[in-house]
């Protein structure tokens, strides 16, 4: 009888010892790697943006410009809904953004 409970004593003992070198080793481990969130930007929304402002201001300041102003109205409308444009879209571009894990060297 004793020499049963002395067995499992020294199985818990050594079970207990293993546990905490795997664990050990688990943490050890993961303070090699670290989580980093990357983002891509996407630009070509806003140069669209810019693009389709600039063209439909330019044909509204053409249109409604006075006779002897037509020119000067259609580059201040192209100007104005270029810069228009470009902030729409850029402001309605969503960001692509996922962590990665990285390791230490």
């Amino acid at each position: 009888m004793r020499a049963r409970l002395n067995a499992l004593v020294l199985a818990t003992v050594v079970g207990f010892t293993a546990s905490s070198v795997v664990v050990t080793a688990a943490d050890a481990q993961s303070r090699d790697r670290y989580r980093v969130l990357v983002c891509e930007k996407s630009k070509s929304k806003a140069k669209n943006g810019a693009i389709i402002g600039g063209l439909s201001g330019a044909l509204l300041g053409n249109a409604v410009a006075g006779n002897g102003a037509r020119t000067e109205g259609t580059l201040l409308g192209g100007a104005v809904g270029a810069v228009a444009g470009h902030e729409i879209a850029k402001g309605k571009s969503k960001k692509k953004c996922h962590y990665e894990y990285r390791y230490r060297r």
